[in-house]
């Protein structure tokens, strides 16, 4: 038996996204602030996610694609994770931040006319409907949904799809306890809470924060994936929170009938043990569920 392995009450996921953030490139592969190594930050993530080798059914990368919205960066990104998408055999979702810019990235990422229409798409994987939205403002760091992007929204959800929705989008529609996102939030939230309520969506996927958050919006789950490129230090005050060249990580939404769960995987060289190995894994499964119990969660007699 090589797996997936079932040893509890859930079936194996029906898909697994897995969920980007914030790799920020710059032009001519250039550190981030003259300090951070964003590429390499972005290899180390996209070796991590080859590791894993599971079943990937998108990639989708929340947004602040470029620092600077640079042709060149645009490029190279692509030139980094397309392989990646061609070896999983699933499409990268594109989404954009408040960092990047729409001509460019809708030239060089989409082979699209270099226009400030918002980048917006539906992707349908298998039954389960993944919806990108651009929370970018032209010319500000804050995001805003205008009634355009609501009302096309609201048409694609009229239909709800076989295994729901997801919706991808920059700036988180939570609160965020460091004072100065608050000032980079997105407008309109009770406007997007209208569209949503009574809907198939079933989680909110965002960036933006450079650090893991979770919470509900408009009763829906919102996972929000930190940062490949640096992350904010929330060890500190929240007044005094800033950037540091650790902890970046990524997620996997693994998508469930009733659920779906967000795992966040710290992209770090560390020590691991292997006690719990894929032979080990074999062998349990050639138990039956009682023997599983007797072996592995029975306490020793003292």
């Amino acid at each position: 038996m090589s797996g997936p392995f079932v040893f509890g009450r859930h079936a194996p996921a029906s898909h697994v996204i897995v969920h980007i953030s914030d790799p920020h490139l710059l032009a001519g592969g250039a550190r981030l602030g003259g300090r951070f190594d964003v590429e390499e930050s972005l290899g180390r993530t996209l070796d991590a996610i080859r590791a894993i080798g599971s079943d990937s059914a998108a990639i989708v990368v929340t947004g602040d694609l470029a620092d600077l919205g640079e042709p060149d960066a645009y490029r190279r990104l692509r030139a980094a994770m397309e392989p990646l998408a061609a070896d999983l055999g699933c499409p990268i979702v594109w989404v954009a931040g408040n960092h990047d810019e729409r001509p460019a990235l809708r030239q060089h990422l989409l082979d699209l006319e270099p226009t400030e229409q918002p980048v917006t798409g539906v992707w349908n994987l298998d039954g389960l409907r993944l919806v990108a939205l651009d929370t970018s403002v032209p010319g500000w760091h804050h995001g805003d949904l205008g009634a355009d992007q609501l009302e096309w929204l609201s048409d694609v959800l009229r239909e709800p799809a076989p295994h729901g929705t997801i919706l991808a989008m920059h700036h988180p529609p939570l609160p965020s306890h460091i004072p100065l996102f608050d000032i980079l939030e997105l407008r309109h939230q009770d406007e997007l809470a209208d569209v949503l309520r009574d809907t198939d969506v079933r989680a909110i996927l965002a960036g933006h924060l450079h650090y893991s958050s979770h919470g509900l919006f408009a009763g829906i789950p919102v996972s929000v994936a930190s940062a490949t490129c640096y992350t904010m230090n929330v060890a500190r005050p929240a007044v005094e929170v800033n950037g540091m060249d650790a902890a970046q990580s990524f997620q996997l939404a693994h998508v469930h009938p009733d659920t779906i769960t967000h795992t966040v995987v710290p992209v770090i060289a560390a020590p691991t043990g292997d006690h719990f190995t894929r032979e080990w894994a074999q062998r349990m499964a050639s138990l039956t569920p009682q023997q599983r119990l007797e072996e592995f969660s029975r306490k020793p007699v003292r």
